[in-house]
């Protein structure tokens, strides 16, 4: 079983922060929305989106899929009361000269071996779809 550890700390007037392996990512802890800093949802969001894009990499070496950039727009939906995301929709835009099909097999891999998508996925509704544009050329090898 594989194991994640964060620690995150709070200021009085919402000042926070956690650190993650060598990294710190600041957060708006406060009891408002601060204009700047992400809060919770906007993390979860960004944990989805960070999923789904190491996958491409992951995957990318596993199927040999030729890609030179690969970025994603994530929407999280929060209802209330009680709140909770109800629905997260993404487009997942990827430079690539594969063919549709490929493409395809790509996607499936991150839908189904992704880990905080699939997390996700069984707490709420989550939709999305790849978009393949903008092709690299060709390269002969």
């Amino acid at each position: 079983m594989q194991r994640y550890e964060v620690s995150a700390s709070v200021r009085k007037g919402g000042e926070a922060s956690a650190q993650a392996k060598r990294s710190e990512i600041r957060f708006d802890g406060s009891a408002q929305q601060d204009p700047e800093l992400p809060g919770p949802a906007e993390l979860l969001a960004t944990a989805f989106a960070a999923c789904a894009l190491k996958n491409v990499e992951r995957f990318s070496q596993i199927l040999r899929f030729r890609y030179d950039t690969a970025s994603i727009e994530v929407v999280a939906e929060r209802e209330e009361p009680p709140p909770r995301i109800v629905s997260i929709r993404y487009m997942l835009r990827i430079n690539t000269d594969e063919p549709p099909h490929r493409v395809d097999l790509l996607h499936l891999n991150i839908r189904k071996y992704g880990t905080v998508y699939n997390t996700l996925a069984a707490a709420c509704q989550v939709e999305g779809e790849i978009v393949a544009d903008n092709p690299v050329p060709r390269r002969t090898e």
